[in-house]
């Protein structure tokens, strides 16, 4: 009977050491499983859109190459084109994560906070507190290799529009860069209209077609920006001032359908440190942010 008892107690014992046993390793897998799920979700691979003025190609490529080095699981997926078109294609319905403008006015009217008098569908695009300027650039006049037209400055292009001696290459009225161009013509008090009509003027959807037309030297000048001729190696022979045609403001912001917001704020804290900073003002643009 004892001997049974004592049977019986150890049994017990051991049973009990074993389930101890087994509930420490169960805490154990727990937290390892744990572990092992919080390293998969921070390495989960991540795609990024980013919507960008086309005057931001080179910049922004050579930019999202070094983000990608230093992020292996983002992946950023870039659309270039006039500011105008890509505000088109947000409201349309596009996979948009970020969203970088030529100008204020395409921003301005996918964001509820701006003006009703520019955002005038009431359109609400743009997540709170993410909007900011990032880079000023710079309306250029540039010309082909050589200046076969000998056009030096606005005042030039002036003299040379009047007299009916010259072609001019410049942006759609949709199209940033076209918006600057004509106030510059309005400052300068010539007829678009007129000289369209008169054959003066050749245009593009965008102004790296525009500085196509300067590069191929099918027009005598082109009003592009400072950081396109610099990237298509063009000679810019004057930049317009503030009073011709405003400042030229970039400003950028991630949007609110976005389903990685936090990681698409990572990105625009990325192209306001130093390392952008030194790569926008290698083609002229200048840093805001």
């Amino acid at each position: 009977m004892k001997k049974r008892t004592i049977a019986l107690l150890l049994s017990l014992s051991t049973a009990l050491t074993l389930f101890a046993g087994c509930g420490s390793n169960t805490n154990t897998d727990t937290q390892e499983t744990t572990k092992q799920e919080e390293t998969e979700k921070e390495a989960e691979p991540v795609e990024l859109t980013v919507f960008a003025a086309a005057s931001m190609t080179e910049t922004l490529t050579e930019l999202g190459d070094l983000y990608m080095k230093d992020h292996e699981n983002v992946t950023l997926v870039f659309n270039f084109d006039s500011s105008g078109t890509l505000k088109t294609q947000i409201q349309e319905g596009a996979i948009c994560d970020i969203f970088i403008s030529a100008g204020q006015k395409q921003m301005d009217q996918l964001d509820i906070n701006a003006s009703t008098e520019v955002n005038t569908e009431g359109l609400d695009f743009v997540l709170e507190d993410t909007r900011f300027d990032i880079l000023e650039n710079k309306v250029a006049l540039a010309v082909p290799e050589g200046n076969p037209a000998n056009i030096n400055s606005y005042e030039d292009l002036k003299a040379g529009l009047e007299a009916g001696s010259i072609l001019l290459a410049m942006g759609n009225a949709d199209v940033p860069v076209g918006q600057y161009t004509q106030k510059i013509l309005t400052y300068f008090n010539l007829d678009e209209a007129a000289l369209a009509a008169n054959g003066n003027l050749t245009y593009g959807t965008n102004v790296k077609e525009v500085t196509t037309q300067v590069s191929e030297a099918t027009v005598d000048c082109g009003i592009i920006y400072q950081t396109d001729a610099a990237s298509a190696g063009l000679t810019v022979v004057d930049t317009a001032t503030a009073e011709m045609c405003g400042q030229v403001i970039y400003p950028a912001a991630v949007l609110n359908k976005s389903e990685h917001q936090d990681e698409a704020k990572s990105f625009l804290e990325f192209l306001t440190g130093s390392k952008a900073d030194a790569i926008f003002e290698a083609v002229g643009f200048t840093p805001i942010a």
